[in-house]
């Protein structure tokens, strides 16, 4: 296939090839970045969050005063009732472990200032989320210990909402939080230090994800551990049970809790999934937009190169019957109307490259949507071209399927 004709024919329709170069290009730098961001989502979705989600179920209790529970006791001390409940939470029928919890990932928690020195400063203290649990706490969730040991019991101290924190002694940390830390095989035997007041190191869990995570942060699993058994009016139960016994136990949890203490409030009682399918709601309804913009963007851009090459063949039915004549095969008619859709569509691939990289810095600059990688300009490339390829044939075989006796015809 020689390109000179190609090109001379290209040229005796200038406006109508820049048009599809233009709208090509600007299909495919959307495209591109549509990519980037669709996938970070899907990986923000489906990053690990370090618990045994499938076999999980929580019930979120706080108490009431006032008109419905009575006046609130100057001294309450719920650690006993607590312990009472867990008592009776494992008892149901499926349950394999159970603990309280002060915050789950996606569900609370608190943000605390560590640091691998005494050193204060602001350069030197980063904010990571702690997680307060009674004994049982590393069972009920399913966190995968890589490096150290449980809690012991005599570690663990009560506290409401981390009041306690300055008596803490040890810590369960993620692998990405002390990989940051001490940037060393071993963190376990370590000290971090929370105010000025040294935490050891005792174990590191393979992931635990952090109680707010967001799109292209670097931090999302820089969480940890504390061995603080909720004592205060709000708390969260968590129970460990197969799959396909879920409802059953969340249901027997409910009654149980309720049974035992009129004046609580029992909230969202779910299961994990149904926790992190919820915090994630939003970024889901965005995949499917990004999803939909893409795919739109797509048959827009392949409806114009159908009717770009419809109209050609059109145009030249007669030259290509002459061609036909002179002994060029269907073969030679569908290459020529391939070659010539191929290389409208590489410029514009071309020029949609330049246009998506400026597109991502303005996007990166006002919006703080994640820096394109260079492998993306790739996928957008081959997606315009397979639309090009696949929008342009059926028009092209029809072409090809013109006659050689079409020469002898007026048109």
């Amino acid at each position: 296939m020689h390109l000179p004709p190609i090109l001379a024919a290209l040229t005796r329709h200038k406006l109508i090839v820049l048009l599809m170069i233009g709208t090509t290009a600007v299909t495919s730098a959307v495209i591109t970045n549509i990519a980037v961001m669709f996938v970070h989502r899907v990986e923000l979705i489906h990053a690990p969050s370090g618990v045994d989600e499938s076999q999980l179920v929580v019930v979120d209790s706080s108490k009431i005063y006032g008109d419905l529970g009575g006046s609130k006791p100057e001294k309450h001390d719920n650690r006993a009732q607590y312990q009472a409940d867990l008592a009776d939470l494992r008892g149901i029928e499926g349950v394999t472990a159970v603990a309280t919890l002060g915050g789950l990932p996606f569900g609370g928690g608190a943000a605390i200032g560590i640091g691998s020195s005494l050193d204060t400063s602001s350069d030197a203290v980063m904010q990571v989320t702690a997680f307060g649990g009674s004994p049982g706490a590393m069972s009920a969730l399913g966190l995968r210990l890589v490096q150290g040991r449980d809690f012991l019991k005599t570690e663990f101290l009560t506290a409401d909402n981390f009041n306690n924190l300055k008596s803490v002694s040890a810590a369960i940390i993620s692998r990405d939080l002390a990989n940051r830390l001490f940037h060393t095989k071993s963190a376990v035997g370590r000290l971090l230090y929370s105010s000025g007041h040294p935490i050891q190191i005792v174990g590191v869990v393979d992931h635990l994800m952090g109680m707010n995570p967001q799109l292209g942060a670097s931090d999302n699993e820089y969480a940890l551990l504390l061995p603080l058994e909720p004592d205060g009016d709000e708390v969260t139960f968590a129970l460990r049970t197969s799959r396909g016994n879920r409802a059953h136990v969340l249901q027997r949890a409910i009654a149980i809790l309720g049974g035992r203490d009129p004046t609580r409030i029992l909230d969202n009682a779910q299961t994990f999934t149904q926790l992190r399918a919820q915090y994630f709601q939003r970024e889901a309804s965005m995949i499917s937009l990004l999803l939909s913009a893409g795919v739109a963007l797509l048959l827009v851009t392949a409806g114009g190169i159908m009717g770009l090459v419809s109209f050609w063949v059109r145009q030249r039915t007669r030259g290509i019957g002459i061609r036909r004549a002179l002994g060029a095969t269907r073969a030679d008619i569908l290459r020529y109307f391939l070659a010539e859709n191929f290389l409208i569509v590489s410029a514009g691939v071309a020029l949609g490259c330049l246009l998506a990289i400026l597109l991502n810095w303005l996007l990166v600059t006002y919006y703080e949507v994640q820096v394109l990688p260079l492998g993306y300009l790739a996928i957008g490339a081959l997606a315009l071209w397979l639309t090009g390829l696949i929008a342009g044939l059926s028009p092209a075989l029809r072409g090809a399927s013109v006659p050689p006796a079409i020469a002898t015809r007026s048109i």
